[in-house]
């Protein structure tokens, strides 16, 4: 998995596995999953990540929490 942000478009990307986008649909809540030819979810976007406060562009790590 890998996270990556784009200050231009303040899109928070969360990249669940490699492989190329078959199809994108847009959730609620400015979030847009992509899936594989095999329906299987390969990113997560977040639009307005920084406003939506999801992502701080001044902090250098980004921390994810789970439950326990």
């Amino acid at each position: 998995m890998k996270i990556k942000y784009d200050p231009e478009a303040d899109i928070l990307m969360v990249i669940l596995r490699d492989g190329f986008p078959d199809n994108a649909i847009s959730q609620p809540g400015g979030v847009i999953v992509s899936y594989d030819e095999n329906q299987e979810p390969l990113t997560l976007e977040f639009l307005n990540a920084s406003q939506r406060k999801l992502f701080n562009p001044e902090q250098r790590y980004l921390t994810i929490s789970t439950p326990a």
